[in-house]
C-alpha cells in the first residue's frame, strides 16, 4: 500500500477548519485522515505559516519532471526500435540483391559484343 500524499492547500484547509472551531474527530473523518496526522499538520502550521508543508510542492515538481523524462525515454525507445527494424530490412534487401545474379544483357547488346549486327 502506498502512502497518500496531500497538497499544501488541502492541509491548510484542514487546519483552518480546526481553527474555526470544528472538532479534531470531525475534521479527521471529513478529510479521511488519522487525527494524529491533523495534530502534526496543525503543529507545522503554527510553527510557521509560510514554511508549513514545504515537502509536497517540491516533490510534485520533481515527480512531474521524472514522468516527463520517462515519457521521453519511452518515445525514444520506440523510435530506436523502429529505426532498427527499418535498417534490418534495408540490410536484408541489400543481401538479397548481392545474392541474385545480374540479368544477362539483351540480345542486341550481346550481338554487338560478338561483332554481329542485325
Amino acid at each position: 500500500m502506498s502512502r497518500r500524499k496531500f497538497t499544501k492547500e488541502f492541509k491548510q484547509a484542514a487546519v483552518r477548519r480546526l481553527g474555526m472551531g470544528a472538532s479534531m474527530a470531525a475534521v479527521a473523518r471529513a478529510c479521511e485522515v488519522n487525527p494524529n496526522v491533523l495534530h502534526r499538520w496543525r503543529r507545522e502550521f503554527r510553527d510557521g505559516v509560510d514554511r508549513a508543508f514545504p515537502g509536497l510542492g517540491k516533490r510534485k515538481a520533481e515527480e512531474s519532471r521524472m514522468a516527463e523524462l520517462e515519457r521521453k525515454i519511452g518515445q525514444q525507445t520506440l523510435e530506436i526500435d523502429f529505426l532498427k527494424s527499418v535498417l534490418q530490412r534495408v540490410e536484408e534487401a541489400r543481401m538479397l540483391q548481392g545474392l541474385q545474379p545480374t540479368a544477362p544483357s539483351t540480345n542486341n547488346s550481346a550481338r554487338k559484343r560478338n561483332g554481329k549486327r542485325l
